[in-house]
C-alpha cells in the first residue's frame, strides 16, 4: 500500500541512510561486499542508456569528434541544441565515460571506444544498431515484460516483423554489426570449399553476403519473412557487388514452417544466426531437424545466438537478451551451449562443438551429421 503522505515517505527513506559516524557518506545500501548487488546502479541504468540514444539520435559524438576538444556551448551550436540541457547530457555521458572533461578548459573528447564505435565516420561504427534496435525498439518493449510475463500481452516476432516499420527499422539496424560479427565467425569457422549455404532467418543478408564475399563461388540462400526479405533485397542492391549479388538470394518463407523449399541433401552449411532464442522453445527442434534434412552428408549446422554460461549464472550481456527476447517470444528458451548440443544431437547429429562469439554475448554451437 503506497503512503500518500510525501514527508513521511522521506522521513522513511531518510531513516534507511542515517550515518553511522560523523563524516560518513550516506548510503541506501550496505557496500561490505562487492559480490551484492548495486540496486541504484541497476535501477538507474536505463538512464544511462537513454543518454547515449540520446546521443546518437541528436549527433553529439560526430559533432564532437569533428572538432575535439570542445565547449559545451561551442557543441551546443554545432548541434543546434539549448546549452543547458546539453550541458546535462554531457555531464551524464562523463559520468558513464563516454566522454572525458578537462576540468582546465572546460572542453570535452569522446572516449576510444565511442571514437571506435559510435562515430559514423569511423569504419567499425555499429551506432545505428543501440539508436534504432535498442533505443527505439527494444526499449519500449522491455517495458512491457511484466504484462507479457503475467499473460496479460501475447506478441511473437512474425506478428511484429509483419508491421513494414518494425521490419525496416529492425533489418537495416542489424546490417552492419552482423557483417562484422560475420566476418569474424567465418574466421573461425573457414568456409572453404563450400558452394551452398542456407542462412535461415538471416535477416538481411548480411552473413550471406559477408560469405559471399569471402568464399568464391559460394551461393547463399536468405529464408526470412517477406517484409525483412523487401529490407535486405534493397541493402543487398545498394551494398553488393554485382557478383555478389548473383550469388546470394532471398526467399520469402517463416522459417517455423514445417517445411521448407529446400532440396534435401543440398547444402554443405546451414546458418542459423539468431534463430533459435527467436522462436518458440517447442520449434526449436524442428529446426534442427529440417536443416539436418537439407544438409549434405558430413555438412554442419551453424547456430550463433545470445547464450548464457550451462552454468546459467551469467554472462550478463547474454541473460540480459534473453530477458529481452521474452517479450517478443514468450514461448522461447533462454538460450546455453549444451540445450542446444543436446537438441542438436535429438535430430541426428552426430558430434557437436561450443565456442564463444561475441565476448560476455553470443556463442556458436556447430553440429556435424554423419557422412
Amino acid at each position: 500500500m503506497s503512503d500518500a503522505n510525501p514527508c513521511r515517505r522521506l522521513h522513511i527513506l531518510a531513516q534507511h541512510c542515517v550515518p553511522k559516524r560523523k563524516g560518513e557518506v550516506l548510503s541506501l545500501q550496505s557496500t561490505a561486499s562487492g559480490e551484492d548487488v548495486d540496486l541504484d546502479a541497476l535501477a538507474y541504468g536505463f538512464m544511462a542508456s537513454q543518454a547515449l540514444f540520446a546521443a546518437l539520435e541528436l549527433g553529439v559524438f560526430d559533432k564532437l569528434e569533428a572538432s575535439q576538444p570542445m565547449t559545451a556551448e561551442s557543441l551546443a551550436a554545432a548541434c543546434g541544441l539549448k546549452s543547458n540541457q546539453l550541458q546535462t547530457l554531457l555531464t551524464a555521458l562523463v559520468a558513464a565515460k563516454c566522454m572525458t572533461r578537462d576540468g582546465a578548459s572546460k572542453t570535452y573528447c569522446n572516449s576510444p571506444n565511442v571514437s571506435n564505435f559510435m562515430v559514423t565516420s569511423s569504419k567499425n561504427y555499429y551506432g545505428d544498431y543501440f539508436k534504432y534496435q535498442m533505443g527505439r525498439l527494444f526499449y519500449n518493449r522491455m517495458s512491457h515484460l511484466a504484462a507479457v510475463m503475467k499473460g496479460e500481452e501475447d506478441l511473437d516476432y512474425s506478428t511484429w516483423f509483419a508491421d513494414p516499420a518494425v521490419a525496416s527499422l529492425y533489418t537495416s539496424a542489424q546490417h552492419n554489426g552482423s557483417l562484422a560479427t560475420a566476418k569474424s565467425l567465418f574466421r573461425k569457422v573457414p568456409l572453404n570449399g563450400v558452394s551452398k549455404l542456407l542462412d535461415v532467418g538471416g535477416g538481411s543478408g548480411a552473413f550471406s553476403l559477408q560469405a559471399a564475399r569471402m568464399t568464391p563461388g559460394l551461393k547463399a540462400t536468405v529464408l526470412e519473412f517477406p517484409e525483412v526479405c523487401k529490407q535486405g533485397r534493397r541493402l543487398l542492391a545498394a551494398e553488393a557487388g554485382p557478383e555478389e549479388k548473383d550469388r546470394v538470394q532471398f526467399v520469402e518463407l517463416d522459417a517455423t514452417s514445417p517445411h521448407w523449399p529446400v532440396e534435401a541433401s543440398s547444402q554443405e552449411v546451414v546458418l542459423m544466426s539468431y534463430l533459435s532464442g527467436s522462436v518458440p522453445e517447442a520449434l526449436i527442434s524442428q529446426l534442427y531437424g529440417n536443416a539436418m534434412r537439407a544438409l549434405k552428408p558430413g555438412g554442419k549446422l551453424i547456430v550463433h545466438d545470445f547464450m548464457v554460461d550451462d552454468t546459467k549464472d551469467g554472462p550478463a550481456l547474454g541473460a540480459y537478451w534473453a530477458l529481452q527476447h521474452v517479450t517478443v517470444n514468450p514461448n522461447g528458451l533462454g538460450l546455453a551451449p549444451a540445450e542446444i548440443s543436446d537438441r542438436m544431437r535429438a535430430v541426428g547429429f552426430k558430434k557437436t562443438e561450443h565456442f564463444e562469439m561475441i565476448d560476455r554475448m553470443t556463442k556458436v554451437v556447430i553440429g556435424w551429421k554423419a557422412v
